[in-house]
């Protein structure tokens, strides 16, 4: 076995390693509200969440993965591109991955991915030609819409939670809440799927880009290209991450940041899945985590402004803005590291 092969080899389990963090980091994202609202235990919600996240893998394989394609040569101009930088980048998504989940922090999976690639590919160019072209590293577009998504996501997760919220109230006002509990405990069934879904739509996507790239880089394919075995095995990765759970994480988003009632989690998740699908049809990478605590939030501004915990969603706001500069400098470093103990770039 050659040695690129074997780095490349190496390379794809580290991508699905981080698949599968992204998986258990990201299952409160899924299941935080159908587990605070009680419709599911937690064995049985992640289990129903995983199931979600692997059939989204269906339609690739009748259609472009278009959130792939801007992961794998739309942020990072695939010139730079090596086995080497891609590992790198890996490496520091998956440091503020574990960081961040240790702390029971909500960020982003998909932004680490994002600011871990950059931050690798800036070094290897910094390193190469002069710190003062770094910049030149990254595809301008597509970091622009990432960037605007940031803000975008969330709110239109926010807007979407209160409207539906309100739409509901106004079609049950004649309801009791009792009597609205019943119904919404078997429609969140139907949400809390239906984020799933697209969560693994958009999520493995992610790491799917990757894969293709490392391939591409490494000569093994003439073309950038996601193969069904590369669908295949992102979905089961990040569906089994899911089945790990993330218990920590789901007690923040469940719980901690508002109080939710069955017709509030069935908002939620309809808006967060809205809010996630509408961006991966337009092939944008967006981070679910930033979504589904905009819909938590609109949802539980619906009973008075005081009911959303800010002062924790401050917290949730710092580690949104701290995520890709963070991973990109472990990026960078753990570039530097393997160039410096190996000497390859």
């Amino acid at each position: 076995m050659s040695g690129t092969l074997l780095l490349v080899i190496v390379i794809i389990s580290v991508a699905l390693v981080f698949d599968y963090i992204n998986g258990f980091h990201d299952a409160a994202n899924s299941i935080a509200t159908v587990v605070a609202t009680r419709v599911l235990t937690p064995l049985q919600a992640v289990v129903w969440a995983a199931f979600f996240n692997f059939i989204a893998a269906i339609p690739l394989f009748f259609g472009e993965a278009g959130v792939a394609s801007t992961v794998g040569k739309g942020m990072v101009q695939l010139s730079v591109v090596t086995p080497i930088v891609i590992l790198a980048g890996l490496l520091g998504a998956v440091f503020w991955n574990l960081l961040t989940w240790y702390y029971a922090i909500p960020s982003s999976s998909s932004h680490a991915l994002m600011g871990g690639y950059a931050g690798a590919a800036m070094a290897k160019v910094g390193m190469t030609v002069g710190w003062s072209h770094a910049h030149e590293a990254t595809v301008a577009h597509g970091w622009l819409v990432t960037t605007e998504f940031i803000v975008i996501a969330p709110l239109i997760g926010l807007i979407l939670g209160f409207t539906l919220m309100t739409l509901l109230y106004w079609a049950f006002r004649n309801s009791s809440p009792k009597h609205m509990d019943v119904w919404f405990r078997r429609l969140q069934l139907v949400s809390s799927g239906l984020f799933s879904y697209a969560h693994g739509a958009n999520d493995a996507q992610k790491t799917m880009g990757i894969i293709a790239g490392v391939i591409f880089a490494a000569g093994f394919s003439k073309t950038f290209h996601v193969s069904w075995w590369i669908i295949l095995a992102a979905h089961a990765a990040i569906a089994l991450g899911t089945m790990s759970g993330g218990w920590r994480i789901i007690h923040t988003m469940g719980g901690r940041l508002t109080k939710l009632k069955p017709r509030g989690g069935f908002c939620a998740e309809t808006a967060g899945a809205i809010a996630i699908l509408l961006p991966t049809y337009l092939k944008i990478p967006v981070s679910t985590t930033h979504v589904i605590t905009g819909a938590i939030a609109g949802v539980g501004s619906i009973q008075r402004f005081k009911a959303v915990r800010w002062g924790l969603a401050t917290n949730i706001l710092w580690a949104w803005i701290l995520t890709l500069p963070m991973s990109a400098l472990v990026g960078g470093l753990s570039f530097g590291l393997i160039h410096l103990l190996t000497g390859r770039k």
